[in-house]
């Protein structure tokens, strides 16, 4: 029995030979070039890892589909685990083509095709932005004419707000479609553009066990996704438990996963805007866990990493979650984005603010930064928790004063 893994991202951050330690299988792993250097990482040589290969153009190559295909026939795998959202529908396809269990196309296309994710949504009643598939400079002018300015233009399957722009002119829109290559080389359009919606972000995470939800809570962003390059802190926070809102968002995000379906086991993280006439509107939505730290913030709020139990469930192992829809605890992160310059002084861990349980950094004392090029692109990133949601974020803006006035770069 052997899994193959398509891994983006640390390897650090996702322990397969720990979650897997009981499994009795071998792994097969096929990861991104750039993520390895980016990481500084090395590829695992010790058992259970029977191979582990990188290839270079990893997010949109064609050719990791096709060395996958042959790492399967090669080594005999009987399981797929894929857990970034690059890999999602890849690994579906390949499930599909070797009969192997797992998500499948169907679903998978669902949660990353936004186009499609929008009909979906649209056919069971959850509301979403006005959109168009734009196909020509004149779709988009004709959106811009029928719904006003602003209007949000995104990538049809994009990643981490990659190409996410907000165009608030004529003269915005005009440069926008010069530069855009609006039809793939499938002959399929690439680009959406969205009404703009004003109010804040909100976020569900969560998880599907043997085919039930395990657990689901929201959040709340306290700054603009896109907007990756502010130089302040970067606040998300677990709403209270008696919140109204966050009720209203639990049943919300239960809407969404009956209408988009998936595997028996999955993590989730669906973004949903709070409109300033206080109305829940679909922005989009993931079979995976959340990115930057929405997986240290479950662990706080529900005990287990998001990512691992579902690949423990989906290779047959048992995991300790029964039902916990009500977090045992607030948590909130705090992120700062990297911006440019040399790093002369990085606050120091010994003198942490109280209820921070994680601080890490990306960079070293030295080292030229350059600035943050998406939104997961962090200089530095805590985790911090509270008994409520007010406790919660008191804490943390004293953590972003804490290192914001200890933090030298020129």
């Amino acid at each position: 029995m052997t899994t193959l893994v398509l891994h983006r991202g640390s390897l650090r951050a996702n322990l397969y030979a720990r979650w897997l330690a009981d499994h009795g299988e071998k792994i097969v792993l096929l990861g991104s070039a750039e993520q390895l250097a980016l990481f500084e990482e090395r590829l695992p040589t010790e058992a259970p890892y029977l191979h582990a290969e990188v290839l270079t153009d990893y997010d949109t190559g064609a050719h990791v589909e096709q060395r996958a295909a042959e790492l399967i026939e090669e080594f005999g795998v009987t399981d797929i685990v894929a857990c970034q959202e690059y890999d999602i529908l890849r690994a579906a396809t390949l499930r599909e083509r070797f009969d192997l269990p797992g998500q499948r196309p169907d679903s998978a296309r669902v949660y990353r095709d936004k186009w499609e994710m929008k009909q979906v949504a649209t056919a069971a009643g959850i509301p979403v932005a006005d959109h168009v598939l734009l196909r020509s400079a004149e779709d988009l002018d004709a959106f811009a004419d029928g719904r006003g300015l602003p209007v949000v233009v995104k990538p049809r399957q994009g990643v981490l707000s990659l190409g996410v722009s907000v165009l608030r002119t004529r003269e915005e829109l005009a440069d926008w479609a010069r530069g855009a290559e609006l039809i793939g080389p499938d002959g399929e359009p690439q680009w959406l553009a969205e009404a703009f919606v004003t109010g804040s972000m909100c976020h569900i995470d969560g998880t599907v066990l043997d085919g039930r939800i395990a657990t689901l809570w929201p959040s709340q962003y306290q700054y603009a996704l896109a907007d990756f390059r502010d130089r302040k802190g970067r606040v998300d926070i677990a709403l209270d438990t008696a919140d109204p809102l966050a009720r209203r968002l639990v049943a919300f995000g239960e809407r969404v996963l009956e209408a988009f379906g998936g595997p028996e086991d999955f993590a989730f993280h669906i973004e949903v805007f709070h409109t300033a006439d206080d109305e829940l509107v679909l922005c989009e939505a993931a079979s995976r866990a959340g990115g930057a730290g929405v997986r240290d913030v479950q662990r706080v709020l529900f005990g287990f990493d998001p990512m691992e139990y579902p690949v423990r469930r989906q290779l047959g192992l048992p995991v300790d979650a029964g039902e916990r829809r009500d977090p045992g605890r607030l948590a909130g992160q705090l992120l700062f984005t990297k911006r440019p310059g040399v790093v002369h002084a990085l606050p120091n861990s010994s003198t942490l603010p109280e209820g921070v349980v994680k601080y890490t950094t990306y960079a070293e004392l030295g080292d030229t930064v350059q600035d943050a090029s998406h939104s997961g692109d962090f200089l530095a990133a805590f985790v911090v928790t509270g008994a409520d949601r007010a406790e919660t974020e008191a804490r943390i803006r004293v953590a972003e004063t804490w290192f914001l006035e200890r933090l030298h770069m020129s």
